[in-house]
């Protein structure tokens, strides 16, 4: 997952509400958001990575949510694990709070990771890193970087947690305008949140990033919707999740957009009901 805006608890009753792209390889093997158990039992709704088994953004019955972004740099070196199972290691019931699990990690083990990690029924959250949030970039692990999360709206992309990349900005500014209607039981706020995913205006070369890797990738990450088909990546999905109290309960919402790598460049992306998915789950308070 490459970008991701998000509020907490900043309406009356609304616990949650998110909206993300992910990127990744078009032919790397992927399930589409769905619910299935951890080996411990635990269930959960998100997509799944085949490959490793992970996953990059879900919630589980618990109430426990999971988000997560790679750290990009011009030296992508191999790591001896997965970091998508960081998410599904929270999601499970190994540890009984952040705490407890943010010392289970091994820092060194991983690739460059953003990991936000929460509990709608608690409302505490936690971002954490295995990167310096000063120079995110430099592939130098310095332990573990943890900050607690207050109430408001946060973007994360590929850099760090916040950080004004163009993309980023655009998205936090949508949601923003969704948060002014989403404790609502209409939609009427989902289309601006829509448009904003799947903008694909070039990004002026003096606003890039300055991430490391070469001038035209820099450019064609830019945008909220990444589409390079001759390189084999892209915006594989998209997906909009909201968590609403209801009485005592919780009400979480997740939908999801499958984009179709191979469709024309006019025709993407698209929202319509074919590409959608979705989840719903009762949380008891």
């Amino acid at each position: 997952m490459c970008l991701i805006a998000f509020a907490l608890n900043s309406q009356p009753g609304l616990g949650l509400l998110l909206a993300a792209n992910r990127d990744e390889y078009f032919d790397r093997p992927t399930e589409r958001l769905h619910r299935w158990s951890l080996p411990d039992g635990s269930e959960v709704l998100a997509g799944r990575d085949l490959r490793e088994g992970g996953t990059w953004l879900g919630a589980a019955a618990s109430g426990r949510v999971a988000m997560l972004t790679n750290v990009r740099s011009a030296d992508m070196l191999a790591a001896r694990r997965s970091r998508g199972e960081l998410a599904t290691r929270w999601l499970g019931t190994a540890f009984p709070d952040s705490d407890r699990f943010a010392e289970s990690i091994d820092a060194e083990a991983y690739g460059g990771f953003n990991l936000v990690i929460g509990d709608l029924k608690e409302g505490h959250w936690c971002f954490l890193s295995n990167r310096d949030p000063v120079n995110p970039h430099v592939v130098q692990t310095t332990g573990l970087w943890r900050r607690p999360l207050a109430p408001g709206l946060y973007t994360l992309s590929n850099a760090s947690l916040d950080t004004d990349w163009p993309k980023a900005t655009l998205l936090r500014s949508a949601l923003a305008r969704a948060l002014e209607t989403a404790d609502g039981p209409d939609e009427n706020w989902l289309p601006g949140l829509l448009a904003a995913l799947g903008d694909r205006t070039p990004v002026d070369t003096h606003a890039l990033p300055r991430t490391g890797v070469p001038l035209p990738s820099e450019q064609a990450l830019a945008s909220p919707f990444v589409h390079m088909p001759d390189r084999g990546y892209g915006t594989r999905s998209s997906l909009v999740m909201r968590a609403r109290h209801q009485g005592d309960q919780v009400e979480l919402a997740m939908d999801e957009w499958h984009h179709d790598p191979h469709a024309p460049l006019t025709a993407l992306p698209a929202w319509h009901a074919t590409s959608r998915r979705r989840e719903r789950l009762l949380l008891a308070g």
